[in-house]
């Protein structure tokens, strides 16, 4: 991509924003980026190899405002293959469409309620549970999931496949950091843990076989279920859709996770008002058995992809 060119995608996909409403104050810019990179791994056992890849990103962040209140959002997609990306303007328009939805956000009293996790955001509690069943966390005795192989982590709802060889997946490739062999598996099944992340080291630590994970997960997929994203409020009735999280409030030994939080209070299956400056507390455990549905509208911009996700209940920590 010539550099002007970027540029000009750049320029669009901010105007988009500010053409979108009178209430986009300002920017904090339009990127876009493109990358080609070789990778090659080599070892003393004799094993060398490598793989090449690419990436194309495009992302926007801008300010809204109304009188003295002021929200910030942004939008991005991320593609291996350029063609693929959603178009640069659409992106300026859906960061100030999120933007300009936030206005007049308020706190809301402090309760127990059902929580839907948005689905860039539900790709995090997906991370919070790969890291729970990685090697290093195992070995260590630093993961509430310790012991858990073969048993409910989650809901019966929830199957988690690992796909290696995915076509234009952002965490393909045909070996690990070890040089060991990549493959396709399935991570759980109706709720229950069917393998660990494990590398060579961490493998040999617990008197285990590597599952060709030294370096990480490859490209993890929640298998959708049917209900689209406003199906998912209205099954929810009554609580707090989280679009937006601040902090690292994760403690990997108990479970416990509290983290900043805003987005919007639903009332009757319908979203009622925007939210800030509350807290959500619970314990990943419980929060993982807790969860009711996984919504249709997949995030597909990384390496970990799954729809908004539906909890049975969080604490909300308001006024």
């Amino acid at each position: 991509l010539p550099v002007e060119s970027a540029i000009e995608l750049a320029r669009e996909c901010e105007a988009a924003a500010f053409d979108h409403s009178p209430r986009i104050t300002n920017s904090e810019g339009a990127s876009v980026s493109a990358q080609e990179s070789q990778f090659v791994s080599a070892n003393s056992l004799g094993f060398m190899g490598g793989f090449a890849s690419s990436r194309h990103s495009v992302s926007c962040s801008v300010i809204a405002g109304e009188g003295d209140a002021m929200q910030r959002e942004f939008w991005y997609d991320t593609r291996r293959d350029a063609s693929e990306l959603m178009g640069a303007e659409a992106i300026g328009r859906k960061a100030a469409e999120r933007a300009v939805a936030r206005l007049g956000a308020r706190r809301v009293p402090t309760c127990d309620v059902p929580v839907i996790f948005e689905a860039p955001l539900a790709v995090g509690l997906i991370g919070n549970f790969v890291y729970a069943v990685s090697g290093g966390a195992l070995y260590r005795k630093s993961s509430f999931l310790l012991d858990s192989l073969g048993t409910p982590v989650f809901a019966p709802c929830v199957n988690l496949s690992e796909r290696a060889y995915l076509k234009k997946g952002m965490a393909s490739g045909p070996f690990d950091d070890d040089g060991v062999q990549t493959r396709d598996r399935e991570v759980v099944v109706g709720g229950e843990l069917q393998g660990y992340f494990l590398g060579v080291y961490s493998a040999r630590k617990l008197g285990m076989q590597t599952t060709g994970n030294a370096g990480g997960a490859h490209n993890l997929i929640v298998t959708p279920g049917s209900d689209d994203f406003d199906a998912l409020v209205r099954r929810m009735g009554r609580g707090l859709i989280v679009t937006e999280l601040l902090g690292h409030g994760v403690n990997y030994v108990t479970g416990d996770y509290s983290r900043g939080a805003a987005g919007f209070w639903v009332e009757g299956g319908e979203i009622a008002h925007p939210v800030e400056e509350i807290t959500i507390a619970g314990n990943l455990r419980q929060m993982f058995l807790g969860i009711q549905a996984i919504g249709a509208d997949v995030h597909q911009r990384g390496s970990k992809q799954c729809g908004s996700v539906l909890i049975d209940r969080m604490t909300v920590a308001g006024q």
